[in-house]
């Protein structure tokens, strides 16, 4: 059986390769591209195996069968058996077609072949932001050494990737996301525009509580990883599925790309991932107006600037109903935008956002007062610091339950878990530990446990409207959580007992130095 360990070590195997040409924000997309592409390859073809042995052998039947049956329409040539047939480059009559040439011929016929399936319905196709015969993998000799080698890491018999061959559903998408994981970490600050760290999605997918049947959406999906992790939080049925609906939409085209193919290596077909700018053109509608979601899930840019604040001054949407942000500072429009696509009395959102969020005054206090006064704001969750790709700095996660409309439940949760955290090597992380606490004090308050005024001794505090106006709706969780730790009381005896000793031994150094002197006759 094909194990994840094994589809690792092949993977980051082939990684090498790659890694020596170009960065890992950029070889990433070559590596999972392949992935993906020998995952499809080798599903088709076992699929086909079992129709060919169906009808003995008639291959015209077994590829009819293959057009109604199949996940993806696979043609000959975007076979990865034929490109690594292939792997030293092709002659057909007088033109001579170099392995690169060859893949990104086999890319356009993949996608060509599944229509709807692999691009966007603006028209962009997951594979348009990336050449395998492009110079960013060397000169020709190079590129073509490189993709040899690329092709040959694929075919080892440990990524066998067939159904049949693997030991549960979720090896391969499991893989995918050690991967971007793994590139995350190579790639630093760039990693920030298209992963979120993972126990930070956990926790937020956490929070967000998805029930059965739930419309989920992430407007800034990234590739899709906190998507997944939220629609994980369904249990699967008998059949190994989830009754649940995934959307998302992303700014980035090759980001975009990650996220549709990662949807379909988790299994998620169905999902609808949408290219393009959330805020200047959301995509997910439904009869002409914005999509109501159950659960709304994001990690959105972290105070994007040009963020277009001129169009969406007067947006047609209506989404910044509760104020117009800085022009410099997006934060508080995404999450507008998250509060109007939330279903209405029903709908949560689970955001994580920089601090500045909670107490920047200006336009910024004025959305954060009216978004209290209309009691959406459930928690106000502090993450630690140097956690996230990019960025040092700590962040936090605001959690809104538009059910507190109809019942104008005012008391506000604050936790502050910036001190629990396992420090890592370029990177702090959340343990399951870690996350559980945030969890256990989460759910006794939203289930009537935790009271107005209660204190969890430096972690938590549930806060009334009363004292979130005295602070002039300043959210800033020092204010609401006591973290102070007291100087330890000083032993004014002992501090005694330690200067007498001191003084003691200067008098001993200040005798021998003055025999010293006397015997060299300096004194």
């Amino acid at each position: 059986m094909t194990t994840k360990k094994n589809i690792e070590s092949v993977l980051w195997a082939a990684c090498d390769v790659l890694r020596v040409a170009i960065d890992a924000s950029q070889y990433k997309d070559y590596i999972l591209t392949l992935l993906f592409v020998k995952y499809v390859s080798d599903s088709y073809r076992e699929q086909r195996d079992e129709f060919l042995e169906k009808y003995k052998g008639d291959e015209a039947r077994a590829d009819m069968a293959m057009q109604r049956a199949a996940r993806f329409n696979v043609p000959e040539q975007s076979r990865f058996e034929y490109l690594f047939t292939n792997r030293r480059g092709l002659r057909i009559g007088s033109e001579e077609k170099g392995i690169g040439e060859l893949i990104d011929q086999g890319l356009e016929e993949l996608q060509a072949a599944n229509p709807g399936k692999l691009s966007s319905p603006d028209g962009g196709s997951i594979f348009q932001n990336i050449s395998f015969n492009s110079s960013n993998l060397g000169n020709p000799k190079n590129k073509h050494d490189r993709l040899k080698q690329l092709l040959e890491k694929f075919n080892d018999p440990k990524l066998d990737l067939r159904p049949s061959m693997l030991n549960n559903d979720d090896v391969i998408g499991d893989a995918y996301e050690y991967l971007i994981d793994n590139f995350a970490s190579e790639a630093g600050k760039k990693a920030g525009e298209f992963y979120t760290p993972k126990m930070v999605s956990e926790l937020v997918a956490r929070l967000s509580k998805p029930e059965p049947g739930a419309r989920i959406c992430d407007p800034t999906c990234g590739s899709g990883s906190l998507l997944i992790k939220a629609a994980k939080q369904i249990p699967e049925d008998e059949d190994g599925r989830r009754n649940v609906s995934l959307y998302g939409q992303e700014a980035k085209g090759a980001t975009w790309a990650l996220s549709v193919m990662n949807m379909f290596l988790h299994g998620f077909d169905d999902a609808e991932i949408r290219w393009g700018d959330t805020l200047r053109n959301p995509k997910l509608l439904e009869n002409g107006n914005l999509r109501k979601f159950d659960v709304v899930v994001a990690n959105p840019p972290f105070s994007l600037k040009n963020w277009g604040h001129e169009e969406l001054e007067e947006d047609t949407w209506g989404r910044l109903s509760w104020g117009v942000p800085t022009k410099s500072k997006g934060d508080w429009a995404f999450i507008q935008h998250m509060l109007s696509t939330a279903k209405a009395d029903s709908g949560r959102v689970a955001v994580v956002v920089p601090h500045g969020v909670l107490f920047r005054g200006a336009s910024e206090g004025k959305i954060r007062q009216a978004v209290i006064d209309d009691h959406l704001l459930d928690a106000v969750i502090g993450l630690p610091a140097n956690l996230f790709f990019g960025t040092g700095i700590p962040a936090a996660i605001l959690v809104f339950d538009r059910a507190r409309e109809a019942d104008e439940t005012k008391e506000i949760l604050f936790i502050d878990a910036s001190a629990h955290y396992t420090p890592g090597k370029n990177q702090n992380e959340l343990g399951e530990e870690d996350l559980q606490r945030v969890m256990d004090v989460y759910n006794d308050f939203t289930q009537g446990g935790l009271k107005p005024g209660v204190v969890i001794d430096k972690y938590a505090y549930v806060a009334l409207p009363g004292e979130i106006q005295e602070n002039d709706y300043n959210l800033n969780i020092p204010r609401y959580v006591d973290t102070f730790e007291p100087e330890p009381p000083v032993d004014m005896k002992a501090v005694n007992a330690r200067i007498l000793e001191t003084k003691g031994k200067l008098e001993e150094v200040h005798e021998e130095m003055q025999e010293i002197l006397e015997k060299l006759g300096l004194n």
